[in-house]
C-alpha cells in the first residue's frame, strides 16, 4: 500500500514528464514556448493522465509497472490523442508514433526508475 503522500509526489513527476513532453514538441516544432502553449498542448495528455491514475488505483502502488504503469502509459495516450482531436487541434501519424514512444519512456521509464531505486534502498542498510 503506497501513502497518500508518495503516489501524488509520483503522480507530480509524471505531470512534470508530460510537461516536458509537450514543453520539446512545441520547442521542436518552433511553436512559441509560452506557459499558456504548453498548458494547451499538455491539456489533454493532463486530463487523460489524471484519470488514468485515479483508475489505476494508485493508493495500491501508482510504481507498479505492470499492470498500472502500462495501463497509465497507453490510457493517457489513447485518451490524450482522443481529447487532443475533440479540443480542435490535429494528430498525424508521426504525432501519434513520437507520443506513444515518449510517455512510454517517460512513464513507464519513470516507474522503472522508482523501482530501481526503491530496490537499492532495501538492499543498502542504512548507517
Amino acid at each position: 500500500m503506497t501513502s497518500r503522500k508518495t503516489w501524488i509526489a509520483y503522480f507530480a513527476i509524471d505531470v512534470v514528464l508530460v510537461l516536458i513532453f509537450a514543453l520539446s514538441g512545441r520547442g521542436s516544432h518552433q511553436h512559441s514556448l509560452t506557459i499558456l502553449g504548453v498548458l494547451q498542448t499538455a491539456a489533454p495528455f493532463l486530463l487523460a493522465l489524471a484519470a488514468l491514475t485515479l483508475l489505476s488505483r494508485p493508493w495500491t502502488n501508482h510504481s507498479r509497472i505492470w499492470p498500472t504503469g502500462i495501463l497509465v502509459w497507453l490510457g493517457t495516450v489513447a485518451l490524450g490523442l482522443s481529447l487532443r482531436v475533440l479540443f480542435g487541434a490535429t494528430a498525424a501519424v508521426p504525432f501519434i508514433i513520437v507520443a506513444t514512444i515518449v510517455l512510454g519512456v517517460f512513464l513507464v521509464g519513470r516507474r522503472v526508475a522508482t523501482n530501481l531505486i526503491a530496490r537499492r534502498r532495501v538492499r543498502t542498510p542504512t548507517s
